[in-house]
Formats: C-alpha cells, sequence, structure tokens
C-alpha cells in the first residue's frame, strides 16, 4: 500500500483493503494490517460507527453499509469521465485500429474506466473494472505520483504487464492535475517495438480532446445543462 505519510489515514484504508477480501475476526485483521491488536480494534470501533465497517453473524469484521453509497457516488464521477472521454477514444480506436483505454489513480493501483476493443481478431482486452499495477505499463508511468510524463508528451511500453503487448499512453490533465492516463494498446506484430513512433502523436491528440471534452461538460454544467 503507497503511505500518505498520515499514519491513521493509511492504517484506516489497510483495514479495508484487508476487509476488501474477506470478514475477519479482530485477531485476523490485526494480523492482516500488521497493527496492534488495540490499535485495530479502536480504529475498527471508530469505523464501525461511521459505518464504514460492520459485523457479520459471527462477529466479524466486514466493509460497512455506507460505503455503498459513497462508492456510487465516486462510480458517478468515473462514468462522467468516461462518458466525456468515450468519442476521442472510440476516434483513437478507429484512427489507430487497436484497442483504447481510459485508466484512473486508485492509490497504488490503476482501474479501466473505459476499454474499447479494436476490430482485428488479435486484439488487446481490459475489462472495464480492471485494477492494474502501477510499476507496469505505459498508463502507470502515466499516473504514478511524481510522473515526468507533461502534458503533452507520451510513454510507451513493451511487454511490461503482458508478453507480447506493446502500450502508449498519454496523461489527461484537468485543474493543473493528472486525472486519467489515454492508452492505445495491441500485439507487437502490429504496434511494433517502438509503438511511441506510431501512436504517440495520435494518444496525445486523443487525451487532448478528452480535456477539451470534459471542459465542455463541466461549462455545460455551470449554465444548468442548456440546450
Amino acid at each position: 500500500m503507497t503511505s500518505s505519510g498520515v499514519g491513521v489515514v493509511d492504517k484506516t484504508v489497510a483495514i479495508f483493503d484487508a476487509l476488501l477480501v474477506e470478514p475477519r475476526s479482530l485477531a485476523a485483521l490485526a494480523a492482516a494490517t500488521a497493527m496492534p491488536r488495540a490499535t485495530t480494534h479502536r480504529l475498527a470501533l471508530a469505523l464501525e460507527r461511521h459505518g464504514l465497517v460492520d459485523r457479520d453473524a459471527l462477529g466479524r469484521f466486514v466493509l460497512g453499509p455506507r460505503l455503498v453509497s459513497l462508492g456510487r457516488e465516486a462510480g458517478r464521477g468515473a462514468k462522467s469521465l468516461a462518458e466525456a472521454a468515450a468519442p476521442a477514444l472510440a476516434e483513437l480506436r478507429d484512427r489507430t485500429g487497436e484497442s483504447t483505454q481510459l485508466y484512473v489513480p486508485a492509490g497504488d493501483r490503476r482501474i479501466c474506466v473505459l476499454s474499447l476493443e479494436s476490430p482485428h481478431g488479435l486484439r488487446t482486452i481490459v475489462a472495464v473494472g480492471a485494477s492494474l499495477p502501477m510499476d507496469k505499463g505505459s498508463a502507470g508511468k502515466v499516473l504514478a505520483p511524481g510522473s515526468s510524463v507533461h502534458p503533452g508528451g507520451w510513454v510507451a511500453s513493451v511487454e511490461e504487464r503482458e508478453k507480447g503487448v506493446a502500450s502508449v499512453s498519454a496523461p489527461v490533465v484537468v485543474d493543473g492535475r493528472v486525472a486519467a492516463a489515454v492508452s492505445v494498446s495491441g500485439p507487437i506484430e502490429r504496434t511494433s517495438r517502438q509503438p511511441g513512433r506510431k501512436y504517440g502523436a495520435a494518444v496525445v491528440a486523443a487525451a487532448r480532446a478528452v480535456e477539451r471534452d470534459l471542459s465542455g461538460a463541466a461549462v455545460v454544467a455551470a449554465r444548468g445543462g442548456g440546450g
């Protein structure tokens, strides 16, 4: 787990991560989070009072019902982003002939919120909702904290996450921060081992288009959805 430098936040996230795997007794939760039993108990009880942690019929700690509503709201944000990005990613897929994806950061992982498949029989397939590592693949390099990929730039990867697959990604910058990564990926047979030469400019153009679409959606929302 990535450390935020704020101990209580990191410990709380560790509890959520542990309960995401399975329900746990206090002893099992303390062991899974590598925290003292007393600390684990204190935090779990506090989270329970806020509805973020609950108990099952066996008295084990589980994720709480309040997370459902929080997750629903977070999902709406991801859906809005995916909807705004869909035209640009469709154009990128048609222009390159390869699969395109949109990823957003989630802690030390990246989540695919939009995936459009290449028309070729041999193609890259990434499911919407897939959670992938930050340390492998071009999108991870774009989204990782401290990334050196600047707005208007791109990064490529070859066989880092999956053998025989190459990808190119560019950042989507919103309000001065990297909010997402636009990616194109496909088999090396078509992308070559220097995919940036073939797709770098197209991926950057798609990322800029997503930024424009997001700005346009924000303007419409501010005007009350006029039309």
